[in-house]
């Protein structure tokens, strides 16, 4: 029963690791894509520095919050409650990473635009929607 348990968090721990790496990778080559699309065209060397500086502090705060307690949260919950749905994982994994852009927020001047754009929701939700997948097929399927 001790191996048992061992094992099992051995093989969580094992399949937490592999799903937030694929669903960085997501994360990462999806939104390239999409800023590589919304920058054709446009003339790069004339853009002002301030733009690219700006952009560049955005995602430093969103990396600066990139967090996996709120994926850390689900597969607790779903490994305490043995929930084997392979739709909690997913639906879960895609809420969980669209909580990173609102835990960015987080500290942020209230005279602060508006939330993120619908383009950041989509890409961060497409990669919490790969990784609850991956989560699943390793571990989910068991718990």
């Amino acid at each position: 029963m001790i191996l048992r348990s061992i094992w099992r968090v051995v093989v969580v721990s094992f399949a937490v690791l592999v799903a937030v790496g694929i669903a960085a990778a997501v994360l990462v080559s999806l939104g390239l894509e999409r800023v590589t699309q919304a920058m054709q065209g446009s003339d790069v060397m004339a853009a002002n520095i301030d733009g690219a500086m700006d952009g560049l502090f955005s995602i430093l705060r969103l990396l600066s919050a990139m967090t996996v307690l709120p994926a850390l949260a689900l597969v607790v919950v779903g490994e305490v409650a043995r929930i084997r749905s392979a739709l909690y994982y997913v639906i879960g994994g895609g809420a969980a990473m669209v909580a990173i852009p609102l835990l960015a927020r987080i500290g942020q001047a209230g005279g602060a635009t508006g939330g993120p754009s619908l383009l950041v929701w989509q890409v961060f939700a497409t990669a919490g929607f790969a990784g609850g997948l991956v989560y699943w097929l390793l571990a989910g399927r068991r718990a």
